[in-house]
């Protein structure tokens, strides 16, 4: 396997880089990469907002009411 430096990168055109980062994402489809810790604590706090802003929120009946009396 042939790996690209950082130089022989820099090289390539705007495009050029743009598809070989197309690439290396397709490549990644289908495989299961575990978060890091530092996903994982971010995630956590994400859940707690959202539980803590669950309370906020409103149906989507709520809302959809909503924006038709805004829209008449």
């Amino acid at each position: 396997m042939s790996i690209l430096t950082a130089k022989e990168i820099t090289r390539l055109s705007p495009p050029e880089r743009l598809a070989l980062i197309g690439e290396l994402w397709d490549s990644l489809a289908g495989v299961d990469l575990p978060p890091s810790s530092a996903q994982q604590a971010e995630l956590g706090r994400r859940l707690e907002r959202f539980d803590d802003d669950r309370a906020d929120g409103v149906s989507w009946a709520e809302l959809r009411t909503e924006l038709a009396a805004r829209a008449s």
